[in-house]
């Protein structure tokens, strides 16, 4: 929705590019970190969010969003099949 983005202090940019969460208090949360703690609320449980926090696990994690975000125009499921293969979808 137009302006949602900049009502948090987002630009459209930044939200194409990568997954956030905003808290009610103002918080952010990007990539990774937003994805963990989104998962956390919705099984409402912390262990995804304190998982994601040991440092290694922070470490894997981020570099694997940022690798998954920077590359996703060559992963599966960017083009609907339909629009990959018309015959196939009569």
């Amino acid at each position: 929705m137009p302006g949602v983005p900049a009502s948090v202090g987002l630009s459209a940019e930044e939200c194409r590019k990568a997954a956030w969460v905003v808290t009610p208090g103002g918080y952010r949360y990007r990539g990774a970190g937003a994805v963990n703690l989104a998962l956390a609320v919705a099984l409402g449980t912390k262990l995804p969010y304190a998982f994601y926090r040991l440092p290694l696990i922070k470490c894997a994690q981020d570099r694997a969003y940022d690798w998954i975000a920077a590359n996703r125009h060559r992963l599966p499921g960017d083009v609907p099949h339909c629009s990959q293969h018309p015959g196939e979808c009569a």
